[in-house]
């Protein structure tokens, strides 16, 4: 069993930044692909990105490509979400996600933690 808490969410102007982390228990942390999912009101959920056990591979969604980047420290247990140039577009709830069982996060992964808010101003 993991547990995911996010932490870093927020209101920030477009063209900003922000990191969000989000820490998972349990000792085995590095057995998981972690990544980030979001969901805007009235949309379904969306891949934002993926990083794999080791933290060697990363995949992003196109709409954050080139903007936003995932990493993850085994050490702590804690995954990262650096999001630079943001848009009111990307305004959303933020989901935290790990699987057992693939390489790359999904709907149908495992685990998920409660969300996190970031709200972009124009």
């Amino acid at each position: 069993q993991v547990q995911l808490v996010e932490s870093g969410g927020g209101l920030v102007q477009a063209g900003g930044s922000l990191r969000l982390s989000c820490a998972a228990s349990g000792r085995r942390f590095s057995t998981y692909a972690m990544g980030w999912f979001r969901q805007a009101p009235g949309k379904e959920r969306e891949f934002v990105a993926s990083v794999s056990r080791s933290g060697g591979t990363t995949y992003y969604g196109d709409s954050v490509k080139g903007r936003f980047t995932i990493s993850r420290d085994n050490a702590k247990n804690t995954v990262y979400l650096q999001m630079n140039s943001l848009k009111p577009d990307d305004t959303a709830v933020y989901y935290c996600a790990a699987d057992s069982t693939n390489r790359v996060i999904s709907r149908e992964s495992n685990y998920w933690g409660q969300g996190t808010q970031v709200t972009v101003s124009s």
